[in-house]
Formats: structure tokens, C-alpha cells, sequence
């Protein structure tokens, strides 16, 4: 079911304040072990995918439904707080939360690249044969 620019709006920036402040909550468990602190770093690829959804739509809602998303200023600044936040937890969480962003701003691309583009025209090449 989709939802307005609006509640997406809301419910991304919802989503990325409840991660973040999940992260600091249970902090001490992730740190407690290896796997834990990769599945930090794996909480904070989401806290980027929220977040740069909730710039996306805030941009949607104020400059209108035809603008896109760059990669500076919105991605750039998603990736540094989510890192920050991933930081804040563990020097590798914040490798395994670099590696899982990349990953999936890769897939949302392509994603997005399959949804709205327009396909290419069909290109008919006639070669000549020489006598």
C-alpha cells in the first residue's frame, strides 16, 4: 500500500529516531560480542535508508514531486549520520554500517532506476555491405 509524501515523511523520520535511540539504549549489548556489534553496524545501514527516505519525501513535499535526490548534499549527509551513530557504538559498526549502506543505496538505485526511467528507444543500425 502506498502512502503520501507526507506520511512517508513522518514515518521515516519516526523510524530513524527510534533506531538511533535503540542504538544508544542497548548499547552495551551490542558491543557485547562480534556478531553483535555487525548487527550495529547493520541497524545503522538502516538508520541511513530512513533517513535519507525522510530527506527524499521533505524534499518532495517542499520543491514538488519532479525533484531528485543527489548524491551531495542528501546522500552525503544520510551516510555521515548514520556512520556517526554507528560511531557512537563501535569503531566496527561503523565499517559494517559503511559497507551495508553502500549495498543498499546500490539496490535503491537500481530499484529506482527500473521504476522510473523512461525505456530507451529501440535503435535500428543499418550496416553496408561493400561490392
Amino acid at each position: 500500500m502506498a502512502v503520501t509524501s507526507k506520511i512517508s515523511l513522518l514515518l521515516s523520520s519516526i523510524l530513524t529516531v527510534l533506531l538511533f535511540s535503540g542504538m544508544q539504549m542497548y548499547k552495551n549489548w551490542l558491543i557485547s560480542s562480534q556478531l553483535h556489534i555487525v548487527f550495529g553496524g547493520y541497524i545503522g545501514s538502516l538508520v541511513f535508508i530512513f533517513l535519507l527516505t525522510a530527506l527524499g519525501n521533505l524534499e518532495s513535499v517542499l520543491f514538488g514531486k519532479s525533484f531528485q535526490m543527489k548524491l551531495f548534499p542528501e546522500v552525503f549527509i544520510s551516510l555521515i549520520f548514520s556512520l556517526v551513530a554507528s560511531g557512537l557504538i563501535h569503531r566496527v559498526a561503523t565499517t559494517t554500517c559503511f559497507l551495508f549502506s553502500i549495498l543498499s543505496l546500490y539496490y535503491i538505485n537500481r530499484i529506482s532506476q527500473e521504476t522510473y526511467s523512461a525505456p530507451a528507444p529501440a535503435v535500428n543500425v543499418h550496416t553496408k555491405k561493400k561490392k
